[in-house]
């Protein structure tokens, strides 16, 4: 792929045999940041898994650098009042699968009471695709609907590697301070060594590099944590 000449020069400045401390990773990345938009800084980390594992797991970072989330919850009675109490955008049962099977998608993620996944799940090839399927595994699909609305207004997150075993996660924007943005970094890479698989042997996480939207990664000592 054919890159520009801002790109390039961010190139330049970077030394790929060297792995940096978060913190100076961080600053390295602000500094080379050149679009004129806030750029979100996103976390990598590549795994050593096998292709049948995955990692995966939510939590709450100590920063938060996204607007409020539009938080949808599939519930009837009692539950939805609940969730509604909670604060929810949106809060309804068949009239919300309806209008989302028609095409609306105006929401950014989706929780679901136990007792309605047999018919939300209609919604899976809707949803699935787009990330928005309530999953216990990320504890969206709950009986504990204040507690779960909670967490998202607070910037719960979910971290998955994908199928080459790599986590990708957004972890704050290029005006945060460094401090902040570091502190997220340090927690999910605690978080994802939790996560390491039993049979694992050697090297479990093999590299990690930080990097903004549209500027070049930087590696970050792949020691930081504990192996």
């Amino acid at each position: 792929m054919k890159r520009g000449k801002k790109y390039r020069d961010a190139v330049t400045r970077v030394k790929k045999a060297d792995q940096l401390p978060v913190l100076d990773a961080v600053d390295l990345v602000k500094d080379l940041a050149y679009a004129r938009f806030d750029e979100t800084i996103e976390l990598h980390m590549n795994l050593q898994l096998k292709k049948s594992i995955n990692v995966r797991d939510t939590l709450v970072l100590p920063h938060q650098f996204i607007g409020e989330k539009r938080i949808l919850v599939f519930a009837k009675g009692d539950k939805a009042a609940e969730a509604t109490d909670a604060g929810a955008t949106y809060v309804g049962d068949d009239d919300l699968i309806e209008k989302i099977r028609g095409g609306w998608l105006d929401f950014d993620v989706a929780v679901a009471t136990p007792d309605m996944m047999k018919d939300v799940g209609r919604l899976g090839p809707i949803l699935g695709r787009r990330g928005l399927m309530p999953n216990p595994k990320t504890q969206t699909v709950t009986n504990d609907v204040k507690a779960a609305i909670d967490e998202l207004r607070k910037g719960r997150v979910e971290f998955r590697s994908d199928k080459t075993g790599v986590v990708h996660l957004a972890v704050g924007k290029v005006s945060m301070e460094s401090q902040k943005v570091a502190e997220n970094i340090s927690l999910i890479i605690s978080e994802v060594r939790k996560k390491r698989p039993a049979d694992t042997k050697g090297t479990f996480v093999k590299s990690i590099a930080v990097s903004s939207t549209m500027g070049p990664g930087v590696r970050i000592d792949s020691t930081v944590g504990g192996e």
